[in-house]
């Protein structure tokens, strides 16, 4: 029989999510943004450190809704990034204008070129400030809204650079990269873009452009184009762990579903990418 290995999976899939520790709550903290307080939500593991420290930059849905701080798909990913020995900081950047929502155009109050990437560049100088923070060792994520502003803040800065050490690295998932790739975008620190190929929000073929125009003047940057996948292909149902423990069940029924494929390949991506 060949049920064997099927069982063996639901059998993993169901112990993570048992005998898991719950994730710590995060700390609230406030960053000085101009004329804006900028509230974060911190996830920091257990210690002194100094960890490696991701800026997590949410998309235009905002950080969490009326009954949480901080949105699932987020939570599981600060989830991820402790595991892996990160420290993670969420911005809030609706919240902290008191505004909702940002996803139609008649919402869009906060500008992505200019707002959210004042809010990066204020989360990291908080971070560089922080006696646990590996200054060497910040990096960004961001996801939609949040990744398109993290598109424009890595790009190269004309003038004279902080003393302070740059961002590590970067990876966007699903930003709409048409305004970058009109203005010749590049970045000067390495950056990933993940993407489904049929998004129906974001264009995958501009971002591809985009990558590859800035090849040649540009510090590393990659893109991954999951062919089968929609946007938003990383917010499922089950947990990155559980996702990731469905090798067994893949190589036994096959294909187990576009998002879900995508959604695991973009956990090792994402930990290979803050690994370098």
């Amino acid at each position: 029989m060949r049920l064997k290995p099927v069982f063996m999976c639901l059998a993993m899939l169901a112990v993570p999510a048992a005998a898991a520790a719950p994730l710590p709550a995060p700390h609230q903290v406030e960053i000085p943004d101009g004329n804006v307080t900028l509230h974060a939500q911190l996830y920091r593991p257990d210690g002194d450190g100094p960890f490696p420290t991701v800026i997590a930059l949410h998309g235009c849905g905002g950080l969490g809704g009326h009954s949480e701080q901080v949105a699932p798909r987020y939570r599981d990913w600060a989830e991820q990034l402790l595991t892996s020995g990160h420290a993670v900081l969420l911005p809030d950047s609706y919240g902290s204008r008191e505004l909702g929502p940002q996803c139609r155009i008649r919402e869009h109050q906060v500008q992505t070129r200019r707002s959210r990437v004042a809010d990066i560049n204020a989360a990291r100088q908080w971070l560089v400030q922080q006696k646990w923070v590996a200054k060497s060792r910040i990096s960004l994520i961001g996801w939609g809204n949040g990744a398109a502003a993290l598109l424009w803040a890595v790009r190269p800065q004309l003038g004279s650079r902080n003393a302070e050490p740059d961002f590590r690295s970067a990876v966007a998932f699903y930003p709409d990269c048409r305004a970058s790739f009109g203005l010749g975008w590049s970045a000067r620190v390495p950056t990933l873009v993940l993407i489904g190929a049929r998004d129906d929000v974001t264009s995958s073929s501009a971002c591809h452009q985009m990558v590859e125009a800035a090849h040649g003047r540009s510090a590393l940057a990659r893109i991954v184009v999951y062919p089968e996948a929609y946007h938003d292909f990383d917010r499922a149902n089950l947990p990155l762990h559980a996702v990731a423990a469905s090798d067994a069940d893949i190589a036994e029924r096959g294909h187990v579903g576009t998002d879900a494929d995508a959604r695991k390949d973009a956990q090792k991506q994402v930990a290979e990418w803050l690994a370098r």
